[in-house]
């Protein structure tokens, strides 16, 4: 028995590997995401200059040249290395901003769909209260309580703003596969409820999840960008690209490479998780077929 549902798990693998490796759109957001990831982990390594230190009003202003690739920007600072470095903020906000929902989202979606009743109806309540609030003004709202701007804050605010969503999709998953025969013979066999949903029904809703939680990714990083344009998001001297947009925004007509290339990096980040997680949602589909 045990031998089978391991051969079965096996077989549904290797049909979702070939999936992945045939969709284009997971392929061409893995190599986007690698790049960004490869640049942030060596960005002490390739940034040609320290991202803030490195002020030098002689060479303020500069165009993208062979000595600066980006330019420079108003403070004789490399674009370049500014934009490298902001990609270490970019996924550090991202990927824990998206832990810190899908740790709430999880909890509560499984507790409101396994348990049902008055649990589901408190939290579902309480999840539509917070959906009811629109998402950008309830970002603002809380990013101004905190005086302080630090990247630790940032995240904790996008990463308790972001479950409700994952919660819904959790609850419906769970609820629908709790109803299986294997969930009820765990129940059979005397298994406790922690157990049932943690070995059982969280391990059968992956996919969903793991789709969710590729884009919420990508939104948190476009979050973080267009706070920190707005002035909420980190201080003003740290390498993040909402930071540079809008340090360049005032001087857009006579130097627009100080928008340009951190926008570009912005673009290229979201369109790479966003690539990924529709790639995965196609690919983790089971009720698609393989074509060959």
């Amino acid at each position: 028995m045990n031998q089978h549902k391991q051969t079965l798990s096996q077989s549904v693998s290797a049909r979702a590997w070939r999936r992945f490796r045939r969709s284009k759109l997971s392929l061409a957001g893995t190599l986007l995401i690698g790049l960004l990831v490869a640049v942030a982990v060596l960005a002490p390594l390739i940034a040609p200059f320290h991202p803030m230190r490195d002020e030098d009003l002689e060479r303020a202003d500069k165009p993208p040249s062979r000595t600066f690739l980006m330019g420079t920007d108003t403070q004789g600072r490399d674009v370049l290395s500014r934009v490298i470095y902001g990609a270490q903020i970019s996924l550090i906000v991202g990927v824990a901003a998206t832990a810190i929902s899908l740790a709430i989202g999880l909890t509560l979606g499984a507790l409101s769909g396994y348990y049902g009743g008055w649990v589901d109806n408190l939290i579902m309540r309480f999840t539509d209260m917070v959906f009811a609030f629109p998402a950008p003004l309830l970002v603002i709202a809380i990013a101004a309580v905190f005086e302080q701007r630090s990247i630790l804050i940032l995240f904790l605010i996008l990463g308790l703003i972001g479950w409700p969503g994952i919660a819904r999709l959790v609850r419906s998953k769970v609820i629908e596969v709790k109803a299986t025969e294997y969930a009820d013979a765990a129940r059979a066999l005397g298994a406790g409820h922690v157990r049932i949903i943690a070995r059982h029904i969280l391990p059968n809703s992956l996919a969903p999840i793991m789709v969710a939680a590729s884009i919420g990714i990508a939104g948190n990083i476009l979050t973080e960008s267009w706070l920190s344009f707005l002035g909420l998001g980190l201080p003003p001297d740290r390498p993040s690209w909402g930071n540079m947009i809008n340090a360049g925004r005032t001087v857009i007509t006579t130097m627009p490479w100080l928008c340009l290339f951190p926008g570009l990096a912005i673009i290229l980040a979201v369109l790479g998780f966003n690539l990924l997680g529709d790639g995965l949602r196609d690919t983790l589909d089971p009720r698609l077929k393989d074509s060959g």
